[in-house]
């Protein structure tokens, strides 16, 4: 009786919902589309002035009970135009809780920006939830650095995540200095199979061990992200670097991997070449700065150099390739054609190397830049040097020590003439070799295009390390 009841119930029903079904569609200009819904946000800011903007800001501050931030007002004041992104805004260290977060919304409604810094703001869980949301809903920025957050929660990954899936403008994130484990690895794994990021950089995040399984997992898939930088992640030998080896593998799409600081070792080093060689479009510039390998890996970059077609920059700098490991990739790097920037600071190289480099540098015409800093080359290397670059003509760059360790005389004058550019502080007996080398321009500059010879140091505020890792010239988002 009940089922029948209830099979007349839904017969009636049915019957009822078929005679009064209907299908209509709404006019096309009353069609809402997500990108049209993005421009009538900053259509609206049009309207506002600069002074309006400001003003707005001061009530919603004065509504959530907070002081007007002045390092923010600063640089409300320094934009010029609204019409176009202005370049920065800029809140690294300033406290943010939940009201500050909330009061910024009169801001990102009528601005929008290149670059929102957000490193050690102290973002709590429901702050960091507002702000990121905000930031997604209004397209604020195309750079976004929430570096050094760590008491994000929960809720601040999944917006952050939700963010990096969603955003049509944000092209780079900074996550860096803060544990990226467990959910947030998760989440932001997930959210890379779909994101638009050209940019990563993740240094310092714990990733060694199962977050970088979870990462690789990924970016296996990934098809848009350009530029991954996992440095100072401890990253080992064994496991990191298998997964380090199986990204280069399957992902045709990086150009750029940095894996400075970590503990790759020979070992390791042996595993990222066996993904190197797998590859037939895709990374231009690797650099392994200070990872603990020594000479005896150079044998794995041996077998692997010759055939490479298309990394660029190899930067070994702070190993301990010395001028055994040197010497070992000398057949090699004879033969590559497509390095054309290698940076060797610091890697305990002598004049015995030294050597051994100018005969590369006789035999390959593709090697633009050369990094030799922070290494005891006296005048004999610099006299090899001299004498392969009369040959070689393709070295556009050549880094050395201003001023070599040990040698006590100086010369301050360089040596010049009306086509050729010399820097740097040589001793005499080191021009004498450096002069007919000048007199035929051997080094050209491409600032000036003419041909120099560069003896340089690192930049005031910047140590050697930094200097020398610095060696991959990426830039975005074409990644020239």
């Amino acid at each position: 009786m009940t089922r029948h009841s209830e099979g007349q119930t839904s017969s009636q029903f049915g019957k009822k919902c078929k005679s009064e079904k209907h299908v209509s569609f709404p006019p096309d200009e009353q069609i809402v589309s997500g990108t049209s819904e993005c421009e009538k946000k900053h259509h609206d800011a049009e309207r506002y002035t600069l002074s309006e903007i400001i003003l707005a800001y001061k009530q919603s501050c004065e509504k959530h009970q907070v002081e007007p931030n002045s390092k923010i007002l600063a640089q409300l004041m320094e934009i010029t135009n609204l019409s176009n992104r202005a370049r920065c805004l800029d809140l690294k260290g300033e406290r943010l809780d939940y009201r500050s977060c909330e009061s910024l919304e009169e801001i990102l409604k009528s601005v929008q920006f290149d670059f929102i810094n957000l490193q050690e703001a102290d973002l709590e869980e429901n702050g960091a939830t507002s702000l990121l949301d905000m930031i997604l809903y209004y397209e604020s920025a195309t750079h976004l650095n929430v570096s050094s957050n760590t008491t994000m929660g929960i809720s601040g990954w999944q917006a952050l995540s939700h963010m990096i899936k969603q955003s049509l403008c944000l092209w780079r994130l900074d996550a860096c200095n803060m544990p990226i484990v467990e959910y947030p690895v998760q989440a932001l794994s997930k959210a890379l199979l779909t994101s638009r990021l050209t940019v990563l950089h993740l240094e310092n995040s714990c990733l060694s061990g199962k977050p970088l399984f979870t990462l690789v997992g990924a970016l296996r898939k990934n098809r848009t992200l350009q530029e991954l930088c996992l440095a100072n992640n401890d990253l080992n030998s064994y496991q990191d670097a298998m997964q380090l080896g199986e990204l280069l593998k399957y992902n045709s799409s990086l150009r750029v991997l940095d894996l400075s600081n970590n503990l790759i070792s020979d070992t390791g080093l042996e595993e990222i070449c066996h993904g190197l060689r797998g590859q037939k479009a895709g990374l231009r510039t690797l650099v392994l700065w200070n990872n603990q390998i020594t000479h005896r890996g150079m044998i794995h970059l041996e077998d692997v150099l010759p055939h490479l077609k298309i990394l660029e920059t190899l930067n070994l700098g702070g190993n301990d390739v010395k001028n055994t490991g040197i010497h070992a990739l000398k057949e090699s790097l004879m033969i590559n054609r497509s390095i054309s920037h290698l940076g060797l600071v610091s890697t305990g190289i002598t004049c015995e190397g030294t050597v051994t480099l100018a005969e590369i540098l006789a035999e390959n015409p593709k090697i633009q830049r050369l990094d030799l800093r922070q290494n005891r080359i006296l005048t004999g290397g610099l006299m090899a040097l001299s004498l392969a670059l009369k040959i070689n003509c393709s070295v556009t760059k050549l880094d050395l020590d201003q001023i070599l360790k040990e040698e006590k005389e100086r010369a301050s004058a360089p040596v010049s003439d009306e086509d050729i550019s010399v820097t740097g502080t040589l001793r005499e007996d080191q021009l004498v070799w450096w002069a007919p080398l000048i007199k035929r321009g051997a080094v050209m500059s491409k600032r000036t295009g003419r041909r120099q010879l560069l003896a340089s140091i690192p930049r005031p505020g910047r140590t050697g390390s930094q200097e020398g890792a610095s060696l991959h010239g990426s830039g975005h988002p074409a990644l020239e």
